[in-house]
């Protein structure tokens, strides 16, 4: 099966075959909806380095992945994004309801940032 596990050689084809945005109507709009991920990276880096959370803008980011790319947002996340930010990026997908039950995955292991989700629960 070709995603098995995803990887630099396969990530894009399961990035495309999951991606559906109706007001897409080039390639470039592909490539400025996969630039969420870095811009989601960015803020997640400002979090950990500087205390400073924009779970606002967090958010967006994160409910705009999941509407083009459906369930797929979540194995995508992790992958684009380095374990240090895993226990985040795992609170957010919690906070959205969009951890699936099912497969077991090691994503199921991961402990959610208690400050965050304390954070995003009073908002």
């Amino acid at each position: 099966m070709l995603f098995n596990e995803l990887n630099n050689d396969n990530y894009l084809i399961f990035a495309i075959k999951h991606y559906e945005n109706p007001a897409a109507v080039t390639k470039d709009d592909f490539y400025e909806d996969l630039k969420r991920f870095k811009w989601i990276k960015r803020l997640l880096k400002r979090y950990k380095k500087e205390g400073e959370l924009k779970a606002h803008l967090l958010i967006n980011h994160f409910i705009i992945l999941y509407n083009v790319f459906g369930d797929a947002a979540t194995p995508l996340l992790f992958y684009k994004l380095e374990k240090e930010y895993w226990e985040i990026v795992k609170t957010f997908v919690v906070y959205l309801g969009r951890l699936p039950e099912y497969p077991h995955t090691t994503i199921h292991d991961i402990e959610v940032d208690k400050n965050c989700m304390e954070f995003l629960r009073s908002v």
